[in-house]
């Protein structure tokens, strides 16, 4: 079993923490080319072990590894915190703190915005990590071949009215935009994150399940 760190927006801690996020996908670094014959080519970087792969002929022998992990390993959130160090106070020679070290985590302020204070979640160290993650599965797939299920436990989330819309992030003044299929709102979360043209290119993504153990 292996550990790795993984990065999350706010939101998508949140949605963790309310147990509706489980699953992530990341653009497959460099993206696999077809050969002559349409068979898929993977660099040697991708090389080493083998899981589900949809959609796709990968030549006979070539084992090919995602850099989360496999399922069994795990992976601990970097999210945007602060983080105020313990106050210490001397006593008879002796080191005692007069204040813990507190941290605050921007998931839990939603309110909140960039800046004012937090550190971006890049800079948070192994120690102050809150959600451990385990590996369930892994796949390839192409970005918009996201089934509707699948897009659900991307985190995306179903209105609060009876309109039965879904919402895939929040705007400006938490202002949000519903959309008629959680696909849809996964859509729009996925421009939000990665650029406006970043779902009409249609990359290969590494399918990512997960189950939260703390």
């Amino acid at each position: 079993m292996k550990e790795r760190p993984i990065l999350f927006s706010a939101p998508m801690v949140r949605a963790i923490l309310d147990d509706t996020k489980t699953q992530t996908r990341r653009v497959v670094k460099p993206q696999p080319e077809r050969s002559g014959d349409g068979v898929l080519m993977w660099g040697a970087s991708h090389r080493g072990m083998r899981f589900g792969v949809e959609g796709m002929d990968v030549p006979p022998g070539v084992l090919v590894r995602c850099p989360y992990g496999q399922a069994g390993d795990q992976l601990w959130v970097r999210e945007a915190f602060m983080h105020e160090p313990a106050d210490y106070c001397w006593e008879a020679s002796v080191s005692v703190p007069c204040r813990p070290a507190v941290t605050n985590y921007r998931a839990d302020f939603p309110n909140s915005q960039p800046g004012e204070g937090w550190k971006p979640s890049i800079h948070m160290p192994r120690a102050l990590s809150r959600i451990t993650l385990e590996i369930t599965g892994v796949r390839i797939q192409r970005l918009q071949d996201i089934s509707e299920t699948d897009a659900r436990a991307e985190g995306v989330r179903q209105m609060r009215d009876d309109s039965g819309c879904w919402v895939g992030r929040e705007g400006p003044g938490r202002f949000v935009t519903p959309w008629p299929t959680a696909g849809e709102a996964f859509c729009d979360l996925w421009r939000s994150i990665n650029g406006p043209d970043s779902w009409t290119a249609n990359p290969w993504v590494w399918a990512i399940e997960f189950r939260k153990i703390s």
